[in-house]
């Protein structure tokens, strides 16, 4: 008989709302998957990096920086980069935050305005953290689903509006979809937004979907708003600064600015990742280059899969959604033992669905021979 064990002594103070949340899942880890594969070599596409790197410049600036030493705290105002983003988007740089990445600013937004009870509308299937961090503060969390088909559903989004949200949070493009809202969508949406509602308009994938007409700039969109709102973009993804953790956001007005400052660390974001956001703010040529190459990438791969029969949801960023048919743990694991990993997604009504984010097309090609090799067992 196995002897019952008494709860560890910290548990009775843990708040009730944090322990209930579920983990935030950033992929297998690596080792594990090498060490289970075999292979020297893991082809990582659970967390949307950029395969082509930082540009030249970020590297030189980054050299500059580590000789300077790391002994000093950083820019706690991030002045230089503030000034930067302000300057290339028109917006004064006392309407921006920066964060460590965007969700950190996420993380913020939620503890200088939520509380217990208010009500927050986000989107399903969506970014698990615009879920997590409302309900650390108490607060309640609708979703929002997509049609069946993926798109976006307006009388869906009027209903839940409707209740009197207090913080509402969009992702265009959707993560983990990758599907878009064009300009007379987000339209609607605005429409719709009760105007005492902060409204988070989520844009971490937004470089990948703007070489498309129809996607429409939400900061043009918010500009003449006299609304509360937020505009989040991040230099993770399309710029390859995952590892620094540097995003920022836009705000309606200097006093939401100042709200977050009260509630962030005071030295959020290190000087290496301001000094690196700089550079490669600067640098139009690489993150051309890298969204060029990412498109190419996501249509030829969306085009061998759909060939192969699988279901993959139009994608405006640098990740697939695919249904495989099969629980997406399982199809997981076995891509592990191919050395490679994708994300499983566990949101209820898509847990046969994976999220992949595209590598160069080397990795792709083996990617796409794995995973139809997987899914063609289970197809009678």
């Amino acid at each position: 008989m196995n002897p019952v064990l008494a709860p560890p002594a910290s548990a009775s103070l843990i708040r009730s709302e944090v322990a209930g949340l579920p983990l935030y899942d950033p992929g297998a880890d690596t080792d594990e998957v090498a060490a289970l594969s075999g292979s020297r070599r893991v082809i990582k596409l659970s967390n949307s990096e950029n395969p082509y790197g930082m540009s030249p410049a970020v590297a030189e600036a980054l050299r500059l920086g580590l000789a300077g030493g790391v002994s000093r705290y950083p820019d706690p105002t991030g002045k230089r980069l503030t000034e930067a983003i302000g300057k290339s988007l028109d917006v004064p740089a006392r309407r921006i935050v920066l964060g460590n990445g965007s969700e950190n600013i996420l993380e913020l937004l939620c503890q200088a305005v939520l509380g217990p009870g208010d009500l927050v509308v986000t989107q399903a299937p969506g970014f698990s953290l615009h879920e997590i961090f409302p309900r650390v503060m108490g607060a309640r969390v609708q979703k929002v689903p997509v049609t069946a088909e993926f798109g976006f559903d307006a009388a869906a989004w009027r209903s839940a509006l409707a209740a009197g949200p207090k913080l509402v949070f969009l992702a265009n493009p959707c993560n983990p979809t990758g599907a878009m809202l064009n300009a007379g969508q987000l339209e609607q949406f605005l429409a719709a937004t009760p105007q005492s509602a902060l409204l988070v308009l989520d844009e971490a994938y937004g470089e990948f979907a703007r070489p498309n007409p129809e996607y429409p700039d939400g900061l043009e969109a918010l500009r003449g708003q006299d609304r509360p709102w937020i505009v989040l973009r991040t230099f993770s993804k399309a710029y390859g600064l995952a590892g620094l953790r540097v995003g920022y956001g836009i705000a309606s007005d200097a006093a939401l600015i100042q709200a977050l400052d009260r509630v962030r660390t005071p030295y959020n974001v290190n000087q290496q990742a301001q000094d690196a956001a700089v550079a490669a703010l600067g640098d139009h040529a690489h993150l051309a280059d890298t969204v060029r190459r990412t498109g190419l990438e996501v249509a030829r791969v969306t085009e061998r899969l759909r060939g192969a029969g699988l279901r993959v949801v139009p994608s405006s960023t640098n990740f697939l959604f695919i249904d495989t048919g099969c629980p997406s743990d399982r199809v997981a694991k076995e891509l592990h033992r191919a050395g490679i990993i994708v994300k499983a997604w566990r949101e209820p009504g898509y847990e046969n669905y994976i999220r992949a984010s595209l590598s160069t097309p080397e990795d792709n090609d083996v990617f796409v021979r794995c995973l139809t090799e997987i899914c063609a067992k289970d197809k009678p």
